[in-house]
């Protein structure tokens, strides 16, 4: 029989090494057959800026320029997700909200479309970011605005009007998609980017994404306490000294940064934020300092390892992640919440 603590540290030490095991195959595997010496070669070479002649240089492109931003890229956004979720969750005190429930994904996602649409991507790679980002803000504004009232804000309504936030965000983004339809390869970009994926990510990516990421989940691991008081009821919160106002406002903002940066780098990618923070919560307990380091590389873990599903069994069909994650995540979240049911009954 393992502690509690005992069992915390083994999930911990088994999601590090999953993520660490999964991070190397992401580096090793691809249709171009690299030998693994050759790997550590290019790895050491670019940590220590040296050169090694008997590598080809195509080889270390392949390592540098295609499969590690990649990886990186899968495992932060992963993580980004699954840590807003849980946040969310932990804020309204609902097993099934998600970075989608605001409307703050969908936002990001039309901000992103814009920006394809108008041809702004085409112009710079910060662009879409840089749109995913408004239209998040844009988003969670008017959501936020609707929900509160004389400096009170109802969680109902602030879900409710989220849902409808998001019900309008993907008809705007349907709209545009039907005005470029005349132009197919506009069409194409934006049919792939809502369905998400990791193709063509490079360095710049790499830059939008992990300093953002890095930086919220340091803030938010401060906020771990006030997480805890949360989750117990808003006016336990206040009766303790928490300003329940200015802690959800400023978790919101985190969280949407977070989205928006992981929504412009990987596009659509649903229910990691949704499933993630629900197996961690249901096997390490209610606390946030343990929850967000374990949804940190749950979440990396889960998205890392939906894209080397596809790469591993899909290789030569173009299937988007986005679509993996929904198949897995659906099934597995419907079978929680029954499995939930039949212990509650």
């Amino acid at each position: 029989m393992f502690s509690k603590s005992g069992t915390v540290q083994l999930v911990i030490m088994l999601l590090t090494a999953l993520c660490i095991g999964l991070t190397i195959l992401g580096v090793l595997q691809g249709p171009a057959d690299i030998p693994f010496i050759n790997i550590g070669v290019i790895l050491k070479n670019a940590l220590f800026n040296a050169s090694e002649s008997s590598v080809p240089n195509w080889q270390t492109s392949i390592i540098c320029d295609v499969r590690l931003p990649r990886v990186i890229i899968a495992l932060f956004a992963g993580a980004s997700l699954a840590l807003c979720g849980l946040v969310m969750q932990g804020m309204f005190r609902n097993p099934l909200a998600s970075p989608s429930v605001l409307g703050v994904s969908s936002g990001a996602s039309l901000g992103a479309v814009i920006a394809i649409y108008l041809g702004a991507s085409l112009v710079s790679a910060w662009a879409i970011p840089l749109f995913a980002f408004i239209g998040a803000s844009i988003s969670l504004t008017i959501v936020y605005r609707v929900a509160s009232n004389r400096g009170q804000t109802s969680v109902a309504t602030l879900l409710l009007s989220g849902v409808a936030m998001s019900a309008l965000n993907v008809a705007a983004t349907s709209l545009l998609l039907a005005l470029s339809l005349n132009n197919w390869d506009v069409a194409r970009m934006i049919i792939y980017w809502t369905m998400g994926g990791l193709d063509g990510r490079t360095w710049d990516h790499v830059l939008i994404i992990l300093p953002i990421v890095v930086s919220g989940f340091v803030l938010l691991l401060f906020y771990s306490k006030q997480l805890d008081l949360l989750l117990l009821g808003e006016q336990h919160a206040l009766s303790v000294g928490v300003d329940v106002r200015r802690v959800r406002r400023n978790l919101l903002i985190i969280s949407t940064a977070m989205v928006g940066a992981s929504v412009s780098v990987v596009g659509g990618i649903g229910f990691i934020g949704l499933v993630v923070p629900h197996i961690m919560r249901l096997l390490l307990g209610p606390a946030h300092r343990l929850l967000l380091p374990a949804c940190l590389l749950a979440g990396a873990i889960t998205l890392l390892g939906a894209d080397l599903f596809i790469s591993s069994f899909f290789s030569k069909q173009a299937i988007p992640l986005g679509v993996v994650t929904a198949a897995l995540g659906a099934p597995f979240f419907l079978f929680l919440l029954i499995k939930q049911r039949f212990v509650l009954s």
